[in-house]
This record gives C-alpha cells, sequence and structure tokens, in this order.
C-alpha cells in the first residue's frame, strides 16, 4: 500500500514509518527538510505542512494517510488538519488515521464534555487539547473513515503489547503509554475497520 504521514520526524511518527517500512509499504512524507534516514520505499518531499500544494503533493497516489503532527505551542496542526481534508476529499482517499490527545475524550465527571474540559485532567494547560479537540470537530463533519488514537502521559519507551483500549474514553485508572505501544496501536489500525468513526483512549 502507499501511505501519506505527516509528522514522521516526531517521536510517535517516526515509529509508525518504520512499521509501515518493515511491512513493505510504500511511504510518502512530508518534512521541513531532508533527513538522514532513507529507504527505497520512501519518497520524502520537504515543504511547509500548512501550504496546500505541499499537503496536495504528498497525498497524490496514496491510499491512506496518518498524521502524527505535534503541537508544540503552535496551531500547526489546526491548519493543517483542513488541507489535509480537501487534499483527501480531491483525490478520493477515505482513510485517515491521527495522533489526539487523552484530553479530547469523553469526560467520565462531566457527562456531554471532554475530559479536558470537564475536570478529569490534571493539565492546566489546554491549549494542546483544544488543539486536537478542533480536528476531532473538523473529521466528525467529513464523510472520511477517521480514526484518532488518544494516549494519555506519552514517555518515550518501546512497545510492550500490554496495554488497555476503549472507545471514546480512557481506560479506567490509564496514567501512561509509550511512545512504543501507541505507535504500534495506531499502525494497527491501517487493517482494521473497528475504530472507524471514533476516538480511542489507550493506556496501561
Amino acid at each position: 500500500m502507499k501511505i501519506a504521514l505527516f509528522g514522521a520526524t516526531g517521536r510517535v511518527g517516526e515509529n509508525i514509518l518504520r512499521y509501515a517500512l518493515d511491512d513493505g509499504h510504500h511511504l510518502k512524507v512530508l518534512v521541513r527538510s531532508k533527513s538522514h534516514f532513507d529507504h527505497p520505499n520512501l519518497e520524502t518531499i520537504v515543504g511547509d505542512i500548512r501550504n496546500a500544494q505541499d499537503v496536495e503533493k504528498t497525498i497524490d497516489g496514496t491510499e491512506a494517510v496518518f498524521s502524527a503532527i505535534g503541537t508544540d505551542r503552535t496551531t500547526t496542526l489546526s491548519e493543517s488538519i483542513p488541507l489535509i481534508i480537501n487534499a483527501m476529499k480531491a483525490k478520493r482517499i477515505r482513510r485517515i488515521i491521527t495522533i489526539g490527545t487523552a484530553g479530547i475524550l469523553n469526560s467520565r465527571l462531566s457527562p456531554g464534555s471532554m475530559r479536558f474540559q470537564g475536570g478529569d485532567s490534571n493539565r492546566k494547560l489546554t491549549f494542546a487539547a483544544e488543539e486536537h479537540a478542533a480536528v476531532f470537530h473538523l473529521l466528525e463533519k467529513t464523510n472520511l473513515d477517521w480514526t484518532i488514537v488518544c494516549p494519555t502521559y506519552l514517555p518515550d519507551g518501546k512497545a510492550y503489547g500490554n496495554y488497555r483500549i476503549e472507545r471514546d474514553y480512557l481506560p479506567e485508572g490509564g496514567k501512561q503509554i509509550t511512545v512504543g505501544d501507541t505507535a504500534e496501536f495506531t499502525y494497527k489500525q491501517l487493517e482494521n475497520p473497528e475504530f472507524i468513526g471514533s476516538r480511542v483512549g489507550i493506556a496501561y
């Protein structure tokens, strides 16, 4: 399969990239500068994720899209997702799997709210959650086959495989999940239709 990957240089994105290449997929990635990572099945496009032409060039000819774009205290995420959605519609690509945050899962304390709004999260700063919430609301309005994987606290670490998942909620008592396990679960959604149209909480 030919896959477009945004956020390939981030912690989760780099792991997704390696999983996909190891499985023999062909990938197109959009990066700010040429990386040292080289592979015969990897096409690197140097550009700006906030530029519609660069995004469309990355998506052109692919069959599915991964987004592991971070927030990093900027609005890059909420600016780029509309461009990705538009390019997918133009190219008639339906499947997109994105990395979100546990803050945008449903609140157990305040029904009808997200965790970052309902007091479930201890985080005082809500900027990142607001950015990811904007992505969720945009995808909700489309007819794309979307899935948002929503990890809680995300330390570096390998894939152990002993995580718990729950549709639209963070598993009870979930405190953290490694980058490795988040990337592994996210990558597996490429062939798994179970969580299409859903957010998925993931934690130990």
